[in-house]
This record gives C-alpha cells, sequence and structure tokens, in this order.
C-alpha cells in the first residue's frame, strides 16, 4: 500500500462529501462562525482518535490474537459494507445520527462516528498493519485525509449550494463505487494471505 492509497481510502471511509448534509443539518441552529469552530474542534478530537487507533491499534491486535490476513479480510468486508450504504442510502443518511437537542454536539455525532467512525479506525488500524516500521508515512497519510476531508466540510455551505443535493448523492456514490473495488480487493487480498500461511 502506498502513502497515496492509503489517504484516498481513508478519505473515501471518511465520506465528507456524503456527510455534508448531515453536518448542516445539525449546525442548522449556529451562526456561520460558530459552525467553523465546531467543525475544527470535532476535526482535531477526530484526528486524535484516528492517530491513537494508528499507533495503539496493532497493540490491540496483539493482545486479541487476530492475524493480518484476518484483519485484512474483515476490513474489506467492514468497508464494502461502507460502500454499498454509500451506493444504495438509507433514509437516514449513510450513518445514522441523533444530535442532542440541549446543546452543540460534542464529540458525537460529528467527530465520532461521522469522521472518525468504526470504518476509519479499523482503516488505520490496517494500514499500520501492513508494515508497522512506515508508522510516520501512515501517519502523514491519515493527517492527509483528514485535513482533506476537514477542507470540505469547512467548505459543506459553498459546496451545498454549488453541487445541489443531487450532486452531493452522486459524488457519494461515486466513492462507494470506488469503496467497493477497494473492499474487494482486501477481502481476496486477505483471503490470499491467510491460505499463504
Amino acid at each position: 500500500m502506498t502513502v497515496l492509497s492509503a489517504a484516498t481510502l481513508l478519505f473515501l471511509v471518511m465520506d465528507p462529501f456524503g456527510n455534508i448534509p448531515i453536518f448542516l443539518s445539525i449546525l442548522e441552529p449556529y451562526s456561520a462562525a460558530r459552525r467553523l469552530r465546531i467543525i475544527a474542534r470535532e476535526m482535531l478530537i477526530a484526528l486524535a482518535v484516528l492517530m491513537t487507533f494508528l499507533f495503539a491499534g496493532q497493540y490491540i491486535l496483539d493482545a486479541l490474537g487476530i492475524s493480518e490476513p484476518s484483519l485484512t479480510a474483515a476490513g474489506g468486508v467492514v468497508l464494502f459494507l461502507i460502500a454499498l450504504r454509500m451506493i444504495f442510502p438509507r433514509a437516514g443518511g449513510v450513518m445514522e445520527h441523533s444530535a442532542e437537542d440541549d446543546g452543540e454536539p460534542l464529540v458525537v455525532p460529528l467527530a465520532i462516528p461521522l469522521i472518525a467512525g468504526p470504518s476509519a479506525m479499523a482503516s488505520v488500524m490496517l494500514i499500520m498493519g501492513s508494515d508497522p516500521a512506515r508508522a510516520g508515512v501512515w501517519a502523514g497519510a491519515v493527517f492527509s485525509a483528514w485535513l482533506l476531508t476537514g477542507s470540505v466540510l469547512m467548505l459543506a455551505v459553498r459546496f451545498s449550494r454549488f453541487l445541489g443535493r443531487r450532486g452531493l448523492t452522486a459524488i457519494q456514490r461515486l466513492m462507494g463505487m470506488i469503496l467497493t473495488a477497494i473492499a474487494i480487493n482486501m477481502m481476496l487480498t486477505g483471503i490470499r494471505e491467510f491460505f499463504a500461511l
């Protein structure tokens, strides 16, 4: 896996374009300046979570006795399910969410699970597991995907006006198709490595 493919995978999993309508609906009661501050805070929380799983994920795998081929195949299955939801979204969006009625959102649902959800956590663990010696490189890939995702979400209102609901849906489905191919490749790689052991 290259840095570019790792960053692309994470960007697709974070699905910023698919999350734009959800972010806008949750942050609608707040002023434009307040929205930007909330998004920036939630993005920083998400980055901390992803970096934690990137560097501590291998220890979790070792403690649970999970092999790399198993993680690769399982990650492919999870990504495939996420990709299917991106292509065929539910009424509530790709990820179900609920906003707190008595205060601005904190951690849930914006940082987790919309940005650093289970699939993103599993993906960073998978990336680190592919070559732990390149930890710094993978951290750069995570940061790049996070930065691009944050940029898209910061410009959510502009993207929403420019692309419209149909445009955002089309981009989300296109990302879902690309993610489906990546997921199938991951599953096949995991199965092949398992039988090669």
